[in-house]
């Protein structure tokens, strides 16, 4: 049993929760995430590098002493995490950087970051008793929501936007989860709606990939900043770039680093690089504008091709603004075509295949360089969050079709060259 959960604050009035109560939102504020609080003095006892590294990492669940559940048999698994760090030469070299990293969550169960928070939301509804999940995505979440559902015998009910992929929505039904597309996407998301009136009506659990409503799943994200220092023996980048939607991969970032630094670990926080799409930047925008974290206005009419990034209010944008400002971090926006000339550059220099919301962060760091906000010599890793295989539609629409030829050389030899421009 993990001890170390010592209670639950709201984000916005401060009302604390104790974990038996089996809390998900505060009573008091539907918009105030419950942050977990943990001892760290108690852990400092046994929580050592020494510790950590002799325990294999083969899950995120090393880290069990840092998440929930208390109760390690209620864990949900399909072994998330431990994905791996990769050196970026090739892509480093064509950027004209030193030193860049590229930590793979497309490694992922369901292919994406959002296997880890939901690995643990659904292990906590386990420990809770409850057997009904209801919420609100772009796909993703849903997809990996569903996947651990199954795997433990719980049902979805899940809200996605119109305009969600289908080859999101076919796997979500393969998982069971009853699926609805809801019409409306604008200032307030309909999905988010949804949701909040089918665990109002019929008791669900509420399990977003955000904190005000599942405040369980950030505490999976943070794993990821646990790899990346242990991956990196124990040092710190110079700067992570994270894509933002509703900034909880953000914030759960922020809070592994900030674990590691309260239990005196790691010395320093990597700075955090949030990136955005222009089509749906409002967290950016709050971040230049140095709007009231929790007053950040709504973006109108989101529309990009990063599908994944498209919340129109950053549901955890206090933690994510507060992350930018404890690590001296930064934010921008940045075109679809940016994004796109990012997944070319990933998948035809290091192998990876990834979604735009996924590339994102790299188009972000690009642009950072373009517009010389990081020095070239720093050390930077890149978290690439979902596989390209996540968003078919939009990947032909990016790159189109193969040519078709007779079985010709002739007809071989003039595709190569009118189509691509390759002469044999």
């Amino acid at each position: 049993m993990s001890k170390y959960i010592v209670n639950l604050t709201c984000s916005r009035c401060g009302t604390i929760y104790r974990y038996e109560d089996r809390p998900s939102i505060c009573l008091n504020n539907d918009l105030g995430r419950l942050d977990i609080n943990y001892d760290y003095e108690a852990l400092k006892n046994f929580y050592t590098r020494d510790y950590v590294n002799r325990k294999p990492l083969t899950s995120q669940w090393k880290y069990f002493d840092l998440l929930p559940p208390k109760n390690y048999e209620n864990v949900v698994t399909l072994s998330e995490g431990a994905t791996p760090l990769i050196k970026a030469k090739r892509l480093a070299e064509r950027l004209g950087v030193k030193s860049l990293w590229i930590k793979d969550e497309t490694r992922n169960p369901t292919a994406s970051y959002k296997d880890r928070g939901m690995s643990v939301a659904v292990s906590v509804a386990k420990e809770f008793g409850y057997n009904k999940l209801v919420t609100a995505s772009s796909g993703n979440a849903a997809v990996a929501l569903s996947a651990y559902a199954a795997r433990t015998g719980m049902d979805v009910y899940a809200f996605v936007i119109e305009q969600a992929s289908y080859s999101k929505i076919a796997q979500l039904l393969f998982y069971g989860a009853k699926v609805v597309k809801v019409r409306g996407l604008g200032r307030e998301d309909p999905t988010v709606k949804m949701m909040k009136l089918a665990y109002e009506k019929f008791g669900f659990f509420p399990s977003p990939s955000f904190g005000p409503f599942n405040p369980y799943q950030i505490e999976g994200s943070k794993t990821i900043s646990y790899e990346i220092v242990e991956q990196m023996n124990w040092e710190t980048p110079d700067w992570v770039f994270v894509p933002v939607g509703a900034a909880s991969l953000l914030t759960g970032v922020w809070k592994g680093f900030r674990d590691y630094v309260e239990l005196g670990l790691i010395n320093e926080y990597p700075r955090l690089f949030a990136v955005q799409s222009t089509g749906n930047p409002p967290f950016v925008r709050a971040f230049k504008e140095k709007q009231d974290p929790f007053n950040i206005r709504p973006w109108d009419h989101p529309h990009t091709i990063a599908w994944g990034l498209e919340d129109p209010y950053p549901w955890d944008g206090d933690a994510g603004l507060k992350a930018l400002q404890v690590t001296k971090g930064n934010a921008e926006e940045v075109e679809d075509s940016l994004i796109i000339n990012a997944m070319k550059a990933l998948a035809s220099s290091e192998g990876i295949f990834a979604e735009p919301s996924g590339a994102a962060s790299l188009a972000g760091l690009m642009k950072a360089l373009q517009d010389k906000l990081i020095d070239r010599d720093e050390e930077i890793v890149v978290l690439i969050t979902g596989h390209g295989l996540k968003d078919p539609d939009v990947v032909r629409e990016v790159v189109g079709d193969a040519p078709i030829i007779n079985p010709d050389i002739e007809e071989l030899k003039a595709v190569l060259a009118t189509h691509y421009k390759t002469i044999i």
